[in-house]
């Protein structure tokens, strides 16, 4: 049976090993694990933020470094078939944009490689932009993956006190923190993806006029910024399409100018596509396309049958085994005494979580997830961590260093593709 997994049902082959990133990683579970969650319920908002996205790019970079600066960083994104090998092919974004769809299909010359062609184009144009900055090669290009991925620790916590449950946004934070899916973050495009589709959520959750640099950043105009980045996770991957139950549940959950958002965040999206297709890129023509060359592939010759159900084996090991225990609490009814720290009914909490799992279910069941999904469902991943607030307090250190020790297993035993 071709499962194409040296390690199913990962994509990784076993090599059990340390390295530099080993001491740090080891000491900062520690740390998480111990003061993690004491540290949550005291530290004012602003500092639990950056303290916690610190602790996060630490946990990222440390991970990554286990398999040491080239292996683990510098290289991954410089392989035959991803996006850094077709960058010097870029010579106008313009004429890219317009011929983008006919490079898809493998015509045997020609095509795009095949992480390029299984992308919309916006995913290799945060790179060539990258590149025309002046910061070219893997390095740059792994660290902007890992810095934008580790965001997911400040966006998420905003979505949830934009909504109205600060509780369990610090009740959350460790867990995000300490991801298992780290492991894949550092350093794969979907760390960025995930990033970005968190970011566009959290600002269409926003709720109130803030000030930032002195200027007034009015809700409705961080609904159109929400909706631009949404839009923009669309050109990033096919699959973010799914994301669209999480966007409306984050709508649906403000306590008000529900329709408002919805109208200002479509005007952002909007934007984005018609600027896409102006440009010549159509992407329902390209979805067309990456399904034929998807099937050209080994998507043509991975058993359905199996990774069905592998990829939720997948879905476990990088999202951590605290995930099932915790939707299994929120759906399990508290006494109204249990129930006052996460808000009257835990709509907030359940409204994201089964959005996300709805995601993730409808990527496995089409049949164009099979394998790999623990970096391809990073971004719908990260939104099952609200759950992990409904795990009653006395069980969160334990599970905490459950998520550690399963990231940490990991990437010892395994040497990850990505």
């Amino acid at each position: 049976m071709p499962v194409h997994a040296d390690a199913a049902p990962l994509f990784a082959r076993w090599q059990p090993h340390a390295g530099p990133g080993t001491p740090l990683a080891l000491a900062l579970a520690a740390a998480v694990v111990w003061w993690g969650h004491q540290l949550a319920q005291r530290l004012a908002w602003r500092w639990l933020l950056t303290a916690s996205f610190l602790a996060a790019l630490g946990w990222i970079l440390s991970l990554a470094l286990i398999d040491g600066w080239s292996g683990g960083l510098a290289t991954r994104l410089t392989t035959s078939g991803e996006y850094l090998n077709e960058v010097d092919q870029v010579s106008a974004i313009p004429a890219m944009l317009a011929g983008f769809t006919d490079r898809i299909v493998d015509t045997g010359s020609g095509s795009w490689t095949t992480h390029v062609a299984g992308h919309p184009p916006g995913a290799l144009l945060v790179f060539v932009w990258l590149d025309r900055a002046g910061l070219p090669g893997g390095g740059p290009a792994a660290l902007l993956c890992v810095l934008v991925g580790a965001t997911v620790v400040v966006s998420i916590p905003q979505a949830l006190k934009a909504l109205g449950d600060e509780a369990a946004a610090r009740a959350a934070l460790p867990f995000l923190v300490l991801f298992p899916g780290a492991v894949w973050v550092g350093a794969s495009a979907d760390g960025l993806f995930a990033g970005v589709l968190a970011a566009g959520l959290a600002l269409l959750a926003r709720d109130r006029t803030g000030r930032v640099g002195g200027w007034g950043i009015s809700r409705w105009w961080a609904a159109v910024a929400g909706g631009a980045l949404l839009g923009f996770s669309l050109y990033l991957s096919y699959g973010l399409v799914l994301a669209g139950p999480l966007a409306l549940a984050v709508i649906a959950l403000k306590a008000r100018d529900r329709v408002a958002t919805l109208v200002a965040a479509a005007g952002g999206a909007g934007a984005v596509v018609a600027a896409f297709t102006a440009a010549g890129f159509w992407w329902l023509a390209g979805y067309q396309a990456v399904v034929q060359r998807y099937y050209q592939g080994w998507g043509g010759e991975r058993p359905y049958a199996y990774w069905v159900w592998a990829n939720l084996a997948c879905l476990v090991l990088a999202a951590g085994p605290a995930v099932g225990p915790a939707l299994a609490a929120l759906a399990v009814p508290r006494r109204p005494d249990g129930l006052a720290r996460f808000g009257p009914d835990r709509r907030v909490l359940a409204g994201l979580a089964v959005a996300a799992a709805l995601a993730i279910v409808a990527a496995d069941l089409s049949g164009l997830s099979k394998s790999e999904v623990e970096r391809i469902w990073l971004p719908f991943m990260v939104w099952l961590l609200v759950a992990t607030a409904a795990l009653r307090a006395g069980q969160r250190r334990a599970w905490l260093a459950a998520q550690a020790l399963t990231a940490l297993v990991v990437n010892h035993l395994l040497w990850t593709n990505w």
